[in-house]
């Protein structure tokens, strides 16, 4: 079994659950070299025992106060000690912007790459295999709906989401966190977690960040993410530093419960690939409100900042031009309900923009969607017969989902507006030779 190390750090011992009230100490380098912080493994096994089970002091869990980005850099080099099912390697790069190989238990997949959103364990409208037919590579599942329905525990008894869904491709769980925002209106958050009143059958379900872990782990996802505490990117104030201090308490508590379940399946290398998850670097908290400017300006920052020997994941953005956008600033992994909720509408995505297939202007329009797409639906149908259906049947939406992930995984393409230009300034491309650029009214929608 492998031996660890750990460096000897200064800790801030204070009792305190709601973060520091004293001067943080300054910036220190975080492990990211992939070596342990560890020193023995009697030290995980009694300090992960305590956090799983809730008896140990939050001033246990050994803060460095200083910023975000470094703290999280520093706490997830703890899971670097385990053998991980992920393989990261870059194959080419322009500026910031690279395309990688990304490999997991259940697929090779190549970044970057768009995820389509999952809720329960099915896009709506779509068979598996259409999703693989276009090339879908990774698909995400919410940890709070799967958890009320069908329940983790049927899941695991099925032998996980990979198998109870028919899905032989990778997987990514959500921890439940954005349901503190979708869902406020049935939260309440304290130190422990979470409770949310179950919009099934009105009781309330307590989700802590160890429960969020054990819950992905039943699922059996390639991918899984640490609870946090999530607020919208508009609210200011205090707010902002509380939530900030939580989730990094919270990931403490993540990690431990997960360290803890790979350390008793160490005796088998086999049963430490559902348990220990490699180490992604999410950007969460956009696409919430904030101007375009904002947006790609955090995104710059943040991509900046992150190791550049692991994947960088942009929650919940899925509008195409700020995949492209945010993939020229070096980031490598998206998802977002925007493709598979719009075509619902009646709505399909094309280089142009959007077409509405609703209005009146489509009902006797032979052309197909997107005369420059190969996909199945812009082959056989046209704007007239999906009208048609779009106003009556289902078979509507379904065609125009298949047609708008067909598009996003295959990289849009179209005009650019301003805030385009000044983020590819940054990300080091010229793209004044093929578009002329324009101020857009709509820049924050």
């Amino acid at each position: 079994m492998q031996n660890f190390k750990v460096s000897n750090i200064k800790r801030n011992k204070r009792k305190d659950t709601r973060g520091p009230r004293v001067k943080p100490h300054p910036p220190t380098r975080p492990n990211i070299s992939g070596k342990s912080n560890f020193q023995n493994q009697n030290r995980i096994r009694k300090s992960a025992q305590a956090a799983a089970a809730g008896t140990a002091p939050y001033d246990a869990v050994q803060h460095r106060h200083y910023s975000l980005a470094a703290a999280l850099l520093d706490r997830f080099s703890v899971l670097s000690a385990f053998p991980m099912a992920l393989r990261f390697e870059v194959l080419a790069r322009f500026n910031r912007a690279r395309a990688a190989q990304l490999t997991l238990p259940h697929f090779v997949c190549q970044t970057p790459l768009f995820m389509p959103v999952g809720t329960q364990g099915t896009i709506k409208g779509l068979a598996t295999d259409q999703l693989e037919e276009i090339g879908c590579q990774i698909i995400l599942g919410n940890t709070y709906h799967l958890a009320l329905r069908p329940t983790s525990e049927l899941i695991d008894d099925m032998g996980g989401l990979h198998k109870f869904m028919n899905w032989p491709r990778a997987m990514l769980t959500d921890s439940g966190g954005f349901q503190m925002v979708s869902l406020l209106h049935l939260a309440d958050i304290t130190e422990k977690g979470v409770t949310f009143q179950s919009p099934v059958d009105g009781k309330p379900m307590l989700l802590t960040p160890e429960e969020s872990i054990q819950i992905q782990n039943r699922i059996g996802a390639d991918i899984i993410m640490a609870l946090d505490d999530v607020v919208k990117t508009t609210i200011t104030g205090p707010r902002i530093e509380e939530a900030m201090y939580r989730t990094l308490r919270w990931i403490d508590r993540c990690i431990a419960v997960n360290v803890l379940s790979s350390i008793n399946n160490m005796h088998s290398y086999t049963a430490v690939y559902p348990k220990c998850r490699c180490l992604f670097y999410a950007i969460g908290g956009l696409a919430g409100g904030e101007s375009k400017d904002s947006f790609w300006r955090v995104v710059a920052q943040c991509t900046a900042a992150l190791p550049e020997d692991k994947p960088r994941y942009v929650m919940g953005v899925g509008y195409p031009l700020d995949i492209v956008v945010c993939s020229a600033l070096g980031a490598d992994m998206y998802d977002c309900v925007y493709p598979t909720r719009t075509a619902r509408f009646g709505t399909a995505l094309i280089p142009e923009g959007v077409l509405k297939l609703k209005h009146k202007a489509m009902t006797e329009d032979t052309r197909p969607i997107d005369p420059t797409c190969a996909c199945m639906v812009c082959k056989k149908y046209t704007r007239a017969y999906i009208h048609c259906l779009v106003t009556k049947d289902a078979m509507g939406s379904q065609l125009l989902s298949y047609h708008n992930l067909y598009y996003m995984l295959k990289f849009p393409k179209g005009d650019v507006p301003e805030w385009v230009c000044n983020a590819m300034e940054v990300a080091g491309i010229d793209i004044s030779s093929c578009c002329t650029p324009f101020s857009s009214s709509k820049d924050s929608d």
